[in-house]
């Protein structure tokens, strides 16, 4: 578990932009199951959270479409929120950061970490953008 004073800065880089955190098993469920589009961004404090993931989310939401809904749960910190998402996201393999792009309930496109770690975040943005311009209204 990481201190709360460390995480703060890293949470607020998502939430100072719409994205509402999810703590429970429950506002997992919640948030995965409503109507339409919802990007769910599993953050980390690994450098390639802060280098590419976040900077990629938020660059990824300048785009004609995006996400009806933005949430996000912190590994190592929101471990039954956290858990709960990726039991969502099977069968991908738990990873950190990661994305998914969830439509109506079900899993429609994922990053995994492979795909975020050492890629620039324009290319993550590009990446997302797309599904967005599939999945999104």
């Amino acid at each position: 578990m990481y201190p709360a004073e460390l995480v703060k800065p890293m949470r607020e880089d998502l939430t100072s932009i719409g994205f509402a955190e999810l703590y429970t098993e429950q506002d997992v469920t919640d948030a995965l199951h409503k109507e339409g589009t919802t990007l769910v961004v599993v953050n980390s404090v690994c450098g390639c959270a802060a280098a590419n993931a976040r900077p990629g989310a938020r660059m990824s939401l300048q785009n004609a479409k995006s996400p009806d809904h933005l949430v996000t749960v912190f590994a190592g910190v929101d471990r039954e929120a956290v858990d709960a998402a990726r039991a969502q996201m099977v069968p991908f393999p738990p990873s950190s950061p990661c994305m998914a792009l969830f439509k109506d309930g079900e899993l429609v496109h994922m990053l995994e970490r492979h795909h975020i770690e050492g890629r620039p975040a324009e290319m993550i943005a590009d990446n997302l953008k797309m599904a967005y311009d599939e999945h999104c209204n």
